[in-house]
């Protein structure tokens, strides 16, 4: 528990800095510009002059707000936020709580980041700050149904709420994989196939359609563009932070990058194999044996680290590549979306799951 605490330690500020330079030369490159060029070589210490900025900014709380209110919102936020990788599996053997309901803890610590967006709207004593407050809020409410039910597809398969057992099932130690969708009928044991073939999204037909539910409201959960109504800059100043300042905005966002990696990790868990390698095992050369690395060993922990993480970054650049490609939705659009599409199509999604459980196919 201690190693895997300093490891989130480092790697929530890690991806960060990682994260905010990749964004900026994403949205570069698909706007046909070159991004931050002057700081550093190829602008790579522009983040470091914006953070030594920020450290010199004052801390300004309004004379009108609710100090402790205000003070205390980006505390929460964060700790929130954070406190949800506490039962990630980074690798095999390697997690935080290793608590066996994992699924249920994180969908509920997360959702208390609501509560600190609301302290911040009101907290500030600006109706333009209540008013981004309020559209978080509603926003995050309404998506967190469809999420919820994409997630409750995955626990119906896999039987379980502890994400290190989901992880397993997905790779070459899992003894209940026998169900693979299109290799049972052939009489092949899954559990020597392995690889990319064993995650979720080829287990369960329905699982693939799932986790695009899933990525969809993960944006909308991060106030990621096209669903970034709360920060819209152009039409309500900045949205529930307008009155932050200094280390406390940094705070923020801060936050912001630490949930698009959260919901990337947990997706990548969820649906995308988590550790587990994606060569299958296929002749006599093992892929998968050599790939992965055995559990509880250092080598295991490192590769197993490396997939997940490789997984997990490539859905934040898809998160980065939506930012800069679609344009933010309306807030009737947005609210169409949330409950006449995403949230029936889950309901569906949820019963064909169960039905192919109960079939034992």
């Amino acid at each position: 528990m201690p190693l895997t605490l300093l490891i989130f330690l480092l790697m929530v500020p890690g991806f960060v800095v990682v994260g905010v330079y990749l964004e900026r030369k994403v949205s570069a490159f698909i706007q046909d510009r070159l991004g931050p060029m002057e700081v550093g070589k190829w602008g790579l210490l522009q983040l470091f002059a914006d953070l030594l900025k920020l450290l010199q900014k004052e801390d300004i709380v309004p004379t009108a707000a609710d100090k402790w209110l205000f003070l205390m919102a980006p505390i929460v936020i964060f700790t929130a936020i954070f406190a949800g990788y506490a039962v990630l599996p980074l690798a095999p053997d390697l997690s935080g709580s290793g608590a066996a309901v994992g699924v249920y803890y994180l969908l509920t610590i997360v959702s208390i980041d609501v509560i600190g967006l609301l302290m911040a709207g009101w907290g500030s004593n600006n109706k333009y700050s209540l008013f981004g407050a309020m559209r978080a809020v509603s926003q995050i409410l309404s998506y967190e149904v469809p999420l919820g039910l994409s997630v409750l597809c995955v626990v119906m398969i896999s039987q379980t709420l502890d994400l290190q057992v989901i992880s397993y099932q997905q790779g070459i130690y899992s003894p209940d994989t026998n169900y693979l969708f299109g290799l049972k009928g052939l009489g092949l044991d899954v559990t020597q196939v392995g690889g990319f073939l064993t995650w979720n999204i080829f287990r369960n037909p329905f699982l693939l359609i799932a986790y695009i539910v899933f990525f969809i409201a993960s944006l909308a959960e991060c106030n990621r563009a096209p669903f970034d109504l709360p920060e819209g800059e152009s039409e309500i100043v900045a949205g529930f932070h307008t009155e932050y300042s200094g280390m406390r905005w940094a705070l923020l966002m801060l936050s912001e990058y630490g949930m698009m990696l959260l919901v990337s990790l947990l997706g990548a868990i969820l649906f995308l194999g988590g550790w587990n390698t994606l060569f299958p095992n296929l002749g006599p050369v093992r892929l998968a044996d050599w790939t992965s690395g055995e559990p509880g060993t250092i080598f295991g922990y490192l590769s197993g680290a490396f997939w997940l993480l490789s997984k997990a970054l490539l859905a934040v650049l898809v998160q980065m590549w939506v930012r800069w490609t679609l344009p933010r939705l309306r807030v009737d659009q947005l609210m169409y979306l949330g409950w006449k599409v995403l949230t029936p199509v889950g309901l569906v999604l949820f019963f064909f799951s169960g039905v192919w459980r109960l079939l034992g196919v």
